[in-house]
Formats: structure tokens, C-alpha cells, sequence
């Protein structure tokens, strides 16, 4: 493959390769009208002149102003034309001197990103896997041939520390549930200590200790005991290395049945990913500690699984949250604002954290208004929501704010307890929110949420994901923290 620019500029290898050819790859793709637009590609079949079977030609359009999400599409738009052919190694020749050694590494994060996929329980051996199109087998590596590969290397080394990141948040929200309860998830999470986390888990009596009613009214229904998982990274140097901490908390319903409140039958399979808000901060945190990130974070997940039965929640329920404050359960199908509530106040309890950022797959009101396109984003803070406003634009993943006001928290008052888990029919996704900002109990500490409902999993497919599990959330979280933190 070739990297093309804006009107069919090719680089020094490429150029040398025309001219070899007499014209054999430039003079057919104007013909086919291909000019180098950026992720537009053309196949120049058995080009005289040259020992090859076929050369795909692939537009970066002005290379000199693409930004790094541009290079990560290319790349993602190349590893799928190398899916479309039976070939062990695919090399991509990049050698436009335009093309920086940090544009290659963005090339190659988007071209691993795409590469993603999900065959643990397929039963034919991966030697027998076809690729995408069903008709050859992945190729096993990607090439690129660019001016200077050491520095090129350099740069990969911390975006591949980030896809890996990715990986994992998209494994949690693909995994099952029968294989992937809260117990299970919580061993997993413990398995990252040998990447520089400090992980603990706390049980079912430590989390009875702590008081966190909430939380614990969610999973009562389930055989399957609940965990609160706790990573922490203290990567911070110099004089950042006293500073308070920055805190992820992320809701980890494993699979989420409505409880009593009981979902419909249809589609209530896609209720595995209802963990992809701790998924995407395992995966954040897994990306943090392999890139080595200057800064002190913490990572906390919320495990459970929401289950009828003998001894499940029942609707008009009240329960006593780890604040104190008392919750009114009118639905049992609203548990995720539970399970945060309780991490919450715990992060901030034990950590008085620099900021908190929350994210949820909490409701299907988020999706309702901002279909899959965005993330429902909340915020106490101005600073805040403009940060993951710009990492959301920087990476693809993008926010949208939404509001919070005193007019909508009335909606969650009760006649029974300290306030109602539901709000009524209009604005569920602010309720919910309004619901979570009760539980941070300092209003200077900066604290953002984001409903992910609608981008964690089955998301819009696009150049660097073609998987359900999107793995959202890792990307726009490491790029505010690498932009605004270290």
C-alpha cells in the first residue's frame, strides 16, 4: 500500500515506483478519478514493471493539516483494505515528508484499533478465522515504511499503551455475563497489579461495613455477591506527585435484567454491556499505568448484577446510601444511579479527590436525545465539561453537554425518604444526573458525568471500530488527562 496526498502526490518511494512502472499507478487511478481525498483508496492490479501482484493506493488528502484523529482514520481506512486481501504481511509506504514520525504512530494506533476483534468462543481454530470479508485470513502484521522509524517507534510506544486500554474496556463489554459476573470481573481487574496499579477489591462484608445500601440494594437479588474495585496510579513527579488525585468512577452492572422492574425479553441480551462505564475506566487506568502517565489517578468500579428473585429489591423499597441520605426505589430498573451513588461518595470520603468524572451506560433517555452520535455530558464544572468538550472533538468521541438545574432536581424529591430513584417521564437522563450530583458532597469539587448509553456498545461503526463493544470513553479520558493534567 501507498500513501497518496491531495491531488496524487506521491512520496519519494512512490514516485520512484511510477516512474518504474512507466505510469502504471498514477495515470489508472485518475482514471478511476482517485486524487489522494483522505481514507478514498484504489487497487492497481499487476502494475508493469513491478514484482508485485497488486498496489492499493491510499489518499491522506493535505497531509501537512491533518490532525492525529485524521491519521487515525487513514489508518483504520488501510488495515481494512488489507482485510480485503490474502496477505500474511501488508507493508505502507509513508514517506511524504509531511508525514511525521507522530502521524505515523497515530496511523498505526487507528490500523491496531480496527484490527479488533471478538473470537473467544468461536470453536474453529484461528488458523480456519476468515477476516471481515469472510474470504482470507487476517493478515498477522502491518508494515510502515516511513523516513524515520526509531522516532516513529518512540511515538507508537505510548498510543499503543492506550489501544491496549481500549482492548480491555472492549473484552469487559463483549465478555458474557455467565463468565463475566461481578466476582469474576473484580479477579480480572486484580490481574492488572503486574502493570504498575495498586488494585483492591473490597467483598460483600467490606462493602456492608462501609454502609453502602445502595449499592449492595441492587445485587441483593442475585446469587452472585457484588464488588467495588479500587486502582490506583500514582504516576505524578516533581511537585505534582503531592497532588490530590484525579478519580474515574465507573457503574458495573454486569448484566442488568430490570429486576423486579423486569425489561422486556427483546434485546435484553445487550444488558452484558450494561459494565461499559467500568470497562472504559479498567480500560483508562490499564492505559494510564502501561504509558506511564505523569499523574496520580484512581479508578473505581462498581460491580453487580440485577436479578429477580426471592430476595431482590421490590419497587417502594427505601434504602440508606453510604452518605446517609434515604433513597425511595420506585423502580428497580434505575439501579446504575444506585451503584454510583455509593462509589461516589466513597472516592471522595477516602480520597478528596483534584475532580471526579463519572460515566454510565444509565439511561435510554441519553440516546433518546443525542442518538449514538454523542455522550450526555453533566458537569459542576465550566473548566471541566470544556476540557472533555475538547478531548471529545481531539478524539472522535464526543460530548455533548446537557443541563443541570434546581427546577429539574425537585423531580426526584419523595414524600417517603430523602428523594425517589426515578423522576417521571420527561428528561431521564438529566433525573438521573441530578440524582448523582446529590451524592457529591462538596460542590467545589470539579465532577462531570457521562452517559455512555448510547456509544459504550452497539455505537455507530465507523474506520477504528468495527466491534459492539466500543471500548468509548478510554480515548477522551486519556487525551483530558494527557492535555490538562500532566
Amino acid at each position: 500500500m501507498l500513501l497518496v496526498g491531495h491531488e496524487l502526490a506521491l512520496g519519494e518511494i512512490g514516485t520512484r515506483l511510477d516512474k518504474q512502472s512507466t505510469g502504471s499507478l498514477k495515470r489508472p487511478a485518475g482514471a478511476a478519478n482517485f486524487n489522494g481525498k483522505a481514507r478514498s483508496t484504489v487497487e492497481i492490479l499487476a502494475p508493469a514493471g513491478l514484482e508485485v501482484k497488486r498496489v492499493v493506493l491510499v489518499g491522506c488528502g493535505r497531509a501537512a493539516q491533518n490532525e492525529p484523529l485524521d491519521w487515525m482514520r487513514i489508518g483504520g481506512a488501510a488495515w481494512a483494505q488489507a482485510l480485503q486481501r490474502a496477505s500474511d504481511t501488508v507493508s505502507l509506504v509513508a514517506d511524504d515528508e509531511a508525514i511525521t514520525p507522530a502521524a505515523v504512530a497515530r496511523m498505526a494506533e487507528g490500523a491496531v484499533l480496527r484490527a479488533y476483534n471478538f473470537r473467544k468462543y468461536k470453536s474453529r481454530k484461528a488458523t480456519e478465522e476468515n477476516g471481515d470479508n469472510g474470504q482470507s485470513k487476517p493478515p498477522s502484521a502491518l508494515v510502515v515504511h516511513c523516513p524515520d522509524p526509531t522516532a516513529a517507534e518512540a511515538a507508537f510506544a505510548q498510543r499503543s499503551a492506550v489501544a491496549e486500554g481500549v482492548y480491555l474496556a472492549r473484552d469487559l463489554v463483549n465478555e458474557p455475563a455467565n463468565a463475566l459476573g461481578p466476582v469474576e470481573f473484580a479477579e480480572r481487574l486484580a490481574g492488572l497489579g503486574v502493570q504498575g496499579l495498586d488494585v483492591e477489591v473490597l467483598d460483600l462484608e467490606q462493602l456492608s461495613a462501609l454502609k453502602m445500601g445502595a449499592l449492595l440494594a441492587v445485587g441483593q437479588g442475585s446469587a452472585r455477591e457484588g464488588r467495588v474495585v479500587v486502582m490506583q496510579w500514582n504516576g505524578a513527579k516533581g511537585r505534582s506527585k503531592a497532588k490530590a488525585p484525579l478519580c474515574f468512577i465507573g457503574k458495573g452492572v454486569v448484566f442488568d435484567t430490570g429486576g423486579i422492574s423486569m425489561k422486556p425479553a427483546a434485546g435484553m441480551e445487550d444488558m452484558k454491556g450494561d459494565m461499559g462505564g467500568a470497562a472504559c475506566v479498567s480500560g483508562l487506568m490499564l492505559g494510564l499505568a502501561r504509558r506511564k502517565a505523569n499523574v496520580n489517578a484512581i479508578g473505581l468500579v462498581g460491580l453487580v448484577e440485577n436479578m429477580p428473585s426471592g430476595t431482590a429489591t421490590r419497587p417502594g423499597d427505601i434504602v440508606t446510601s453510604m452518605s446517609g441520605q434515604t433513597i425511595e426505589i420506585l423502580n428497580t430498573d434505575a439501579e446504575g444511579r444506585l451503584v454510583l451513588a455509593d462509589v461516589l461518595w466513597y472516592a471522595q470520603e477516602r480520597f478528596k479527590p483534584r475532580l471526579m468524572v463519572d460515566l454510565a451506560t444509565l439511561t435510554g433517555a441519553i440516546m433518546v436525545a443525542l442518538g449514538k452520535e454523542h455522550a450526555g455530558l453533566f458537569a459542576n464544572n465550566d473548566k471541566l465539561a470544556r476540557e472533555l468538550e475538547e478531548a471529545g472533538i481531539a478524539t472522535g468521541e464526543r460530548v455533548w453537554r446537557m443541563p443541570l438545574l434546581p427546577a429539574y432536581d425537585k423531580l426526584i424529591d419523595s414524600k417517603n425518604a430523602d428523594m425517589k430513584n426515578i423522576g417521571g417521564r420527561f428528561g431521564g437522563a438529566i433525573t438521573a444526573a441530578q440524582f448523582l450530583q446529590r451524592f457529591v458532597r462538596d460542590s467545589t469539587t470539579p465532577w462531570a458525568h457521562l452517559d455512555v448509553a448510547g456509544t459504550a456498545m452497539d455505537s455507530n461503526r465507523d474506520e477504528v471500530n468495527q466491534s459492539w463493544a466500543s471500548g468509548w470513553g478510554v480515548r477522551l479520558l486519556d487525551e483530558m488527562v494527557a492535555a490538562h493534567y500532566e
